[in-house]
């Protein structure tokens, strides 16, 4: 039972990683998938290092023949995953009205459609199994909007309803499917959203003072979550909504 396979994209750095970390702490083989295969491989040799077993798995969830030849490479050296996270994301703050049609179908090429690249393939193994665990990273913007992120907002919203619609289809499967929804987080996709804006530190500055607790959030308590979430624990909870946001949303 311990050694099911977890995969998880986004896994080369930021949250990916601390979940990757914990569910190899918890007895998981996991694949580290990211389109930045180096971060893959870091991942991967820190929980080689402490005893896990890990694999990095050179994976654009953009790309529907890149997700299919990632999982091919988990079936064969791993076996077919039980455990699929779903952290890969991107996203730049601009006003809607300054976005175009290609932004568009980037932020939703990667933050919708890669989940249904990922949860279409794993799925059919897990219920033919009998188990089955699915975590989706959403993000408050899903929930109640985010000004300068309207597509992400949308895309994530998405994600929130796909992931409720999949709970109701297979929960009699022994198959469960949650989302977890960050607050503001100190990651490198946040980084990345700040370094590309002329007020950056204002920025982070707003999203602090946002947040009742008056600070952003780490990527192991976002972790933290999605290990409950993918635990035997959990086995009678699926399609919830879990803000780990430090009060931003309480609803």
């Amino acid at each position: 039972m311990t050694e099911r396979v977890a995969l998880v994209t986004g896994g080369g750095s930021g949250i990916g990683r601390e979940i990757c970390v914990g569910l190899a702490a918890a007895g998981r083989n996991v694949a580290v998938a990211d389109l930045n295969l180096d971060g893959a491989l870091e991942t991967a040799s820190l929980i080689s290092a402490t005893g896990g077993t890990a694999i990095a798995v050179h994976m654009d969830v953009a790309d529907s023949d890149a997700v299919q030849g990632g999982i091919l490479q988990v079936l064969d050296e791993l076996g077919p995953p039980k455990i699929l996270v779903n952290c890969a994301g991107w996203d730049e703050l601009m006003p809607f009205l300054s976005t175009d049609e290609d932004f568009w179908d980037r932020v939703i090429e990667i933050n919708y459609k890669g989940v249904l690249r990922t949860v279409h393939p794993c799925l059919p193994s897990m219920v033919e199994a009998g188990w089955g665990r699915i975590v989706n990273i959403g993000s408050d913007a899903g929930r109640v909007g985010s000004s300068f992120e309207a597509v992400y907002s949308g895309a994530k919203g998405g994600v929130i309803a796909f992931t409720k619609t999949v709970a109701r289809e297979v929960a009699r499967s022994g198959v469960t499917a949650n989302v977890v929804c960050p607050g503001p987080t100190d990651t490198p996709l946040l980084d990345g959203i700040v370094a590309a804006s002329d007020d950056g530190d204002k920025i982070i500055g707003a999203m602090a003072r946002a947040v009742p607790m008056k600070r952003v959030g780490t990527p192991i308590e976002v972790a933290s979550a999605v290990l409950y979430f993918c635990s035997e624990e959990a086995a009678f909870v699926t399609g919830q909504t879990l803000s780990v946001s430090g009060g931003l949303t309480m609803s």
